[in-house]
């Protein structure tokens, strides 16, 4: 189901998202976001400042073979002296003579080193291959003892192990610039953009595709890190848990888990992030990001799911048994929303794991290698760009490699209409 409205703040944040990117369009923008091109545009000119970043990081105006060379090959000098022309003759002779001699004896040097590592058929054949045109090959197959058939066999198939690895060639360029564009992807979701976009009958599979990643040291950014937030509120509310570790529902708006995790930033402070992440699809219906972690922060995050939504009644939401959920202000607001508060056990990470692996997938993939974010007008703006991505352009395994948002779309027709 496609948002039906904004709040000023998203529409404020997307207007500085395009014009904070270095090169960004308001297509490219628009399509990480999931709105229209209109949209967008009306929103730069209600919100935007006139400046946008150029693609090479200033700020700019908003806007709504060598020669060939000539030959130097000359008519040789007519002589009449036959002499010097048989001199000249066999002193070529010679010289090849002695280049071929020169060549077998460094050939044969070689050929120790040629298989230090192991004298596989495939090390013997290319020996043979490499060596043909100095040596016979009924000589060397002797030597390396190889059937000749065989050399000549493995030789007939070489146009077709050229064109297989001109096909890898192609498909690692492919693979790039998927990868170029979100280098998270792993083979799975690689494999999954590229066969969306490619006619039925040249799909490729993800065995192929993994070969070839491992054969170009192409992989998807991996990083694990343990971080624990939650703050146990002993004279909170406790409720029982409803979930038991079952992340599925089988429609949408029926079973939510949210949790909250730090932002660190260089400055030795931390932002908070709050979610609401639907067990139907693992689409992010609701999200707030604030300097604390009181009460609001979680109450924002589920008025923006409520909105999102247009109705929350009937739905659980999962947590932690974080002071901010267990306080009487958030009780209230689930309350008036007909939301049903499940948690899980105390000290268990695994009873909230689904919100727990979406906080680890954030933070990986947005500060990769990077320990922190410089200043917290960069940590929004990374992170709210992630958030929407996730949403609407971010292949999610759960749906079939596809986007949370697309896959909802996709299987709201097969939805049986409720009575």
């Amino acid at each position: 189901m496609a948002r039906k409205n904004y709040s000023e703040e998203f529409r404020r944040q997307a207007v500085d998202l395009y014009e904070s990117t270095p090169g960004a369009t308001v297509r490219g923008i628009a399509e990480d976001l999931g709105i229209v091109r209109g949209t967008l545009r009306h929103w730069l000119e209600v919100y935007g400042t006139g400046k946008k970043t150029a693609a090479d990081g200033t700020l700019t105006s908003s806007p709504l073979q060598s020669r060939p060379s000539k030959s130097s090959s000359t008519p040789a000098d007519e002589t009449s002296e036959q002499k010097i022309a048989r001199l000249e003759a066999r002193v070529d002779e010679l010289e090849v003579e002695t280049t071929k001699l020169t060549t077998e004896r460094e050939i044969l040097q070689r050929a120790a080193k040629y298989f230090g590592r192991g004298d596989a058929l495939v090390s013997r054949f290319q020996f043979v291959a490499d060596n043909s045109a100095t040596y016979p090959v009924k000589r060397l197959c002797e030597l390396l003892e190889v059937r000749r058939s065989s050399f000549y066999a493995w030789q007939a198939g070489a146009p077709a192990r050229t064109e297989r690895a001109a096909a890898d060639a192609e498909l690692a360029e492919r693979i790039r610039a998927v990868h170029a564009e979100d280098n998270t992807c792993g083979a799975p979701r690689i494999t999954a953009e590229l066969n969306d976009n490619t006619p039925a009958g040249e799909r490729v599979n993800h065995k192929r595709v993994a070969r070839v990643m491992r054969a170009e040291g192409i992989r998807g950014y991996v990083k694990r890190r343990r971080v624990r937030t939650t703050i146990p509120e002993p004279s909170g509310q406790k409720y029982p848990d409803l979930l038991q570790r079952d992340f599925t529902a089988e429609r949408p708006n029926r079973r939510y888990v949210g949790d909250i995790t730090y932002l660190p930033l260089a400055d030795g402070t931390n932002l908070y992030l709050a979610t609401v992440i639907d067990c139907y699809s693992r689409r992010l219906a609701g999200w707030a990001i604030a300097d604390h972690m009181r009460t609001e922060l979680v109450e924002e995050a589920l008025n923006v799911a409520a909105a999102t939504r247009d109705s929350l009644k009937g739905a659980i939401f999962h947590s932690d048994h974080g002071s901010v959920y267990c306080s009487k202000a958030y009780a209230q607001l689930c309350k008036k929303f007909g939301v049903t508060q499940s948690m899980g056990a105390v000290g268990s990470s695994a009873d909230n794991a689904l919100a727990e692996s979406f906080n680890a997938t954030m933070k990986r993939e947005v500060l990769q290698d990077t320990a922190c974010w410089p200043d917290e007008l960069t940590c929004r703006r990374q992170v709210f760009r992630w958030l929407v991505r996730y949403n609407t352009r971010r292949r999610h395994s759960w749906c079939g490699y596809l986007s949370p948002s697309t896959y909802e779309a996709r299987r709201a027709a097969t939805l049986p209409t409720a009575a």
